[in-house]
């Protein structure tokens, strides 16, 4: 079997908005989960409907794993 990203230790991030189904308890077995954020602005398509809040996301996640 192969070797899972939390094998291997990569950072993960995850960025939850209103509509989407949460996994959290997948993500964090399966993942090195770093970073868990949930907004409760719509974003179901987050990089159309909230960009602001998922690109400071995604800034903030790599400034943390610099």
């Amino acid at each position: 079997m192969g070797r899972g990203p939390s094998q291997l230790g990569v950072p993960t991030a995850v960025a939850v908005f209103p509509g989407d189904t949460t996994i959290r308890g997948i993500a964090e077995k399966q993942n090195n989960l770093v970073r868990w954020t949930e907004y409760d602005r719509r974003g179901h398509f987050a990089a159309m409907e909230a960009p602001d809040l998922l690109i400071a996301d995604v800034r903030e996640f790599f400034r943390s794993v610099r």
